[in-house]
C-alpha cells in the first residue's frame, strides 16, 4: 500500500525533509523523482512583484488525494507527497513540491510528471499576480491542458 501525503499550507517547506519521508526504510526504493515549483519574477512578459494563491479548503486536498491515487493505479508507486503553498508569495519562493518514490526510475519520473500535470489542470487553486500594472488573475494555459492530455 503506497504511503501518500497531501498538504496545502501557508508555511514554507524543507525539500530535504520531504524527500527523506519518501524513503520507508525497507530499501525497496530504487528511485525518487521530485519537482519543486517557484514563483517567477516575470510571467507573460510582465514583471511580477508577488503572487497570491487561494484554494478551496477541503476540496483542494481531496482533489490532490485523487490525483495521487490515480498515479498509484498507473505506476508501482511506493510513496508520494504533494505540498502546495497558498497565501502571498514573492519571486524566488517555493510554491509546490511533488515527490514520488518507486523501485525504478521510469515509474518515479512518469508518476511525478503526471501528478504535476494534473495539479496544474485539475486542482482548484486560484493565482493572482501583482506587478507594476496592478493585479491580474493568472489564466489557465492551453499548453498545460495539452501536457495533461498525454496521460
Amino acid at each position: 500500500m503506497p504511503v501518500l501525503h497531501t498538504a496545502v499550507q501557508v508555511e514554507d517547506f524543507d525539500v530535504d525533509q520531504l524527500q527523506s519521508r519518501l524513503l520507508q526504510g525497507g530499501c525497496e526504493e530504487g528511485a525518487v523523482a521530485t519537482f519543486t515549483g517557484y514563483v517567477r519574477s516575470t510571467n507573460v512578459e510582465r514583471d511580477v512583484y508577488s503572487m497570491e494563491l487561494e484554494h478551496y479548503p477541503g476540496m483542494t486536498e481531496k482533489c490532490i488525494d485523487t490525483i495521487l491515487a490515480q498515479a498509484c493505479k498507473r505506476w508501482p508507486v511506493l510513496a508520494a507527497t504533494v505540498v502546495h503553498r497558498v497565501g502571498k508569495l514573492k519571486p524566488g519562493e517555493k510554491i509546490v513540491w511533488v515527490g514520488v518514490s518507486s523501485s525504478h526510475r521510469e515509474a518515479s519520473f512518469a508518476a511525478c510528471e503526471f501528478v504535476m500535470d494534473y495539479l496544474k489542470t485539475r486542482a482548484p487553486f486560484w493565482k493572482r499576480e501583482l506587478g507594476p500594472e496592478g493585479a491580474r488573475w493568472v489564466e489557465a494555459r492551453s499548453s498545460d491542458d495539452q501536457r495533461a492530455s498525454r496521460w
